[in-house]
């Protein structure tokens, strides 16, 4: 379906995407993961000929990629571009004639898929007038209205509440099952690690670790404990078989360096926590992503910081600067609203 080869894209002296290969099947869904600033949406962009690539590339349905084609694939961008003074139906209609779809085929899919994402009575309102969710459902809607062979999501679930996730999980799950190939970038690891049949992590521009979920897992082994419990579990942090903890208020993932240490992690357990759930399982998405992007280190250096407990006191030189900006602001905007009454007069 979609083949990328040795990908590249700089800007100025940065390499966003320093030759990312990848290759997505039909009925597919892969994950495109990364921390903030890797190099996913310049991927995604390029890969749709919305930015040119450098070098490298890019085939689907094993051709070059051409204009043509994009009537084929669907896109929701990260970032909100709808028509905000449009009406619901309108724009809808307006960006399905765009992907080749006539009014007469596109008003039933329309409804269809309002009604389905709880929208319907709704389609005579104007976008500005709706939620974030909702019109990130509209995206949605507008990304899969034409039936794509391809469907690319950047933060599908952004703006969505827990019920309309589950939504889109179940619309997502039936389009692969229909064949559609599915790229999607999210930072919700647990959504990717329900869904995915194949990820793509990439750091500072560089694919980093790649393959089918169930085999990723395998490879970084079964080291791993996960701990349901009453009490402070700071203090797991303190043992040298542990290799990797992560502590929350109620909850502990931990990584052993041999799994038979489990026994006196247990044993350590017992009288200094209330414990309801102890098990022994495949590590998380989450904790291979913060394993490979090296996040441990980061939220280490990040906790020795403390908060501070009042607010930073300023020079004298400061306030003064700071008192000079706002009677600058404060007058320059005197002279607006001045200018305004003019005007009316």
């Amino acid at each position: 379906m979609l083949k990328v080869i040795n990908l590249r894209k700089k800007y100025d002296t940065v390499v966003a995407v320093d030759g990312v290969s990848l290759e997505v099947k039909r009925g597919e869904l892969f994950g495109l993961l990364g921390p903030n600033g890797a190099g996913k949406t310049t991927t995604i962009r390029t890969i749709l000929n919305i930015i040119q690539p450098d070098s490298g590339e890019i085939t689907f349905n094993g051709k070059p990629f051409i204009k043509e084609m994009w009537n084929d694939i669907g896109y929701l961008p990260e970032e909100r571009g709808l028509y905000r003074k449009s009406k619901i139906i309108s724009t809808i209609l307006y960006f399905a004639a765009l992907k080749g779809l006539p009014p007469k085929q596109a008003k039933p899919l329309a409804i269809y898929w309002l009604e389905r994402f709880g929208l319907k009575d709704e389609c005579h309102r104007k976008i500005e007038e709706l939620s974030k969710g909702n019109q990130q459902k509209v995206q949605l809607i507008i990304s899969i209205l034409h039936r794509p062979q391809l469907l690319i999501l950047d933060e599908p679930f952004n703006g969505l509440d827990p019920v309309n996730q589950i939504l889109l999980k179940d619309v997502l799950l039936e389009l692969r099952q229909k064949d559609v190939a599915i790229i999607f970038s999210t930072h919700q690891m647990e959504q990717v690690e329900k869904m995915c049949d194949t990820i793509c992590l990439i750091n500072k521009g560089k694919k980093v670790l790649s393959g089918e979920l169930h085999e990723i897992k395998k490879r970084y082994g079964t080291n791993s404990i996960h701990i349901e419990y009453e009490g402070d579990g700071e203090f797991l942090k303190g043992f040298d078989f542990i290799r990797r903890a992560d502590v929350y208020q109620n909850y502990a993932e931990l990584e052993l360096t041999d799994i038979s240490k489990s026994s006196e992690l247990l044993a350590n357990l017992n009288g200094k926590l209330l414990l309801r759930k102890y098990e022994i399982v495949e590590p998380s998405l989450n904790s291979i992503f913060i394993n490979v992007v090296g996040g441990s280190e980061k939220i280490e250096q990040a906790s020795e910081k403390q908060i501070p407990s009042s607010p930073l006191k300023l020079t004298s030189k400061q306030a003064l600067q700071d008192r000079h900006v706002r009677k600058v602001f404060f007058f320059k905007m005197a002279e607006f609203f001045d200018l305004l009454r003019q005007r009316k007069n």
